[in-house]
């Protein structure tokens, strides 16, 4: 069982910066893809970043990619996702998600998820 909390949320306005992230505890962080994901009121949870077990790959949707860069410290179990050049339509609850997969692209592919931090970017 893996236990995941998020912080870093709160308000920033549009072109601002914030830095995710996630403590893990219960098991190493070390064997598990690791994952962002975000979901603004009304709409579906939504794939923001995935991170391999060694850090080495990562995906990113193409409406973050270029400002959005997730990163863990596997010593530390933790994750991070430094989110830069924000806009309005980032404004969701971000969460944690990690998975024993090689991969993660959809919810489905999650195991474990935290509970949330909220990001609201002001115009």
């Amino acid at each position: 069982q893996v236990q995941l909390v998020e912080s870093g949320g709160g308000l920033v306005q549009a072109g601002g910066s914030l830095r995710l992230s996630c403590a893990a505890s219960g098991r190493t962080l070390s064997s598990y893809t690791m994952g962002w994901f975000r979901q603004a009121p009304g709409k579906e949870r939504d794939f923001v970043a995935s991170i391999s077990s060694s850090g080495t790959i990562t995906y990113y949707p193409d409406s973050v990619k270029g400002r959005f860069t997730i990163s863990r410290d596997n010593a530390k179990n933790m994750v991070y996702l430094q989110m830069n050049s924000l806009k309005p339509e980032d404004t969701a609850v971000y969460y944690c998600a990690a998975t024993g997969r090689v991969r993660i692209t959809t919810a489905n592919d999650v195991y474990y998820w935290g509970k949330g931090t909220l990001v609201t970017v002001s115009s």
